[in-house]
């Protein structure tokens, strides 16, 4: 019984981690996009974000709060 418990434990850190990846993945590549927003349209450095880029900070938060009840 307790090695099922340590398997199923193990699982859900593995759940987990993969959402902390994932949220890294995400702000990795906002931070690419940028970058070469920036570097290929010198002008377009005053952007703002999007409306999709509020969103997706709605959804990580969601996420993050998910990890937390883990």
């Amino acid at each position: 019984m307790e090695a099922e418990v340590d398997k199923l434990e193990l699982m859900i850190m593995d759940f987990g981690f993969g959402f902390q990846k994932a949220d890294s993945d995400l702000d990795y590549i906002q931070y690419r996009l940028e970058y070469e927003l920036k570097t290929n349209q010198p002008d377009s450095a005053d952007l703002e974000l999007s409306p999709l880029t509020e969103e997706e900070k709605t959804v990580i938060e969601q996420l993050k709060s998910h990890i937390t009840d883990l």
